[in-house]
């Protein structure tokens, strides 16, 4: 896969379930959809199941209004991702965030994801 098409995939993977996160509807049924039920992702060194992932949602949904990815780099190789991107993400207080995250991923063959390491730190203008 080309390092376009990688991008691509990182901008709409994280985009489309960002959007269908902050829209409501079942919390479990939308990470099925993206995630596969063995789902281990690591955040600076937290690790979130299945269920975490699904309780992480509540906050999410209560305090994000719109979001937004800046994909900088990115490879796929066969079931291998690794992209380097910036969360621009807008809160219900009128406060705007930015997070710059480093991730390495496994996908499983239907394109969900199966794992995760994410190193992330803050890039919000001061």
């Amino acid at each position: 896969m080309s390092d376009l098409s990688a991008r691509e995939f990182v901008a709409d993977f994280f985009g489309s379930f960002t959007r269908e996160v902050i829209a409501g509807g079942d919390a479990a049924a939308i990470v099925d959809r993206y995630y596969t039920p063995d789902i281990e992702q690591i955040a600076d060194g937290v690790t979130l199941d299945r269920q975490r992932l699904i309780d992480h949602l509540r906050p999410v949904r209560k305090n994000l209004v719109f979001c937004s990815y800046d994909v900088h780099e990115a490879i796929r190789t066969g079931d291998r991702v690794a992209a380097r991107f910036t969360i621009h993400a807008e809160l219900r207080r009128g406060r705007t965030i930015a997070t710059e995250v480093y991730l390495f991923g496994e996908l499983a063959p239907d394109g969900r994801m199966r794992r995760t390491t994410q190193a992330t730190r803050d890039v919000t203008a001061a």
